[in-house]
């Protein structure tokens, strides 16, 4: 098992992972009739696609010596209405570490086969660019 999550009422929930104990919660968003108090589920998703690019760039960054530390994923989600789902996640990375060419265009192949990339369903437009600082 992967995490328990348990329903707290008021459209909150608390995710709990069971292997180290870190808690995520959750709330529907202010468009949905929640308080938007907190990650809702589908701005979960859209971070897990950052966090995984990020994470996979930062395994062959350092396969490659290159140290990524202070790099950001700024992340926007885009709901569509009908049927209510996300309809477009965009993502600009500010990566810091690298101005070698062959080291940027590896570590941009390697995040777009990120898990999470590669499972989200193919109509969800996914808007990434990368800037390198």
């Amino acid at each position: 098992m992967t995490s328990r999550v348990t329903y707290l009422g008021d459209l909150r929930t608390s995710s709990i992972h069971l292997q180290s104990g870190t808690e995520i919660l959750s709330d529907a968003p202010v468009d949905n009739n929640g308080k938007g108090e907190a990650f809702s589920p589908t701005d979960t998703v859209a971070n897990a696609l950052a966090t995984c690019m990020m994470t996979i760039m930062g395994i062959k960054a350092r396969d490659l010596n290159v140290d990524l530390k202070g790099s950001i994923a700024n992340v926007t989600k885009i709901m569509n209405a009908e049927p209510r789902r996300i309809g477009k996640i965009e993502i600009a990375f500010d990566i810091f570490g690298t101005q070698n060419e062959k080291e940027k265009t590896i570590l941009e192949r390697a995040a777009l086969t990120c898990p999470v990339f590669l499972s989200l369903h193919p109509e969800i437009e996914k808007s990434i660019s990368f800037n390198w600082k």
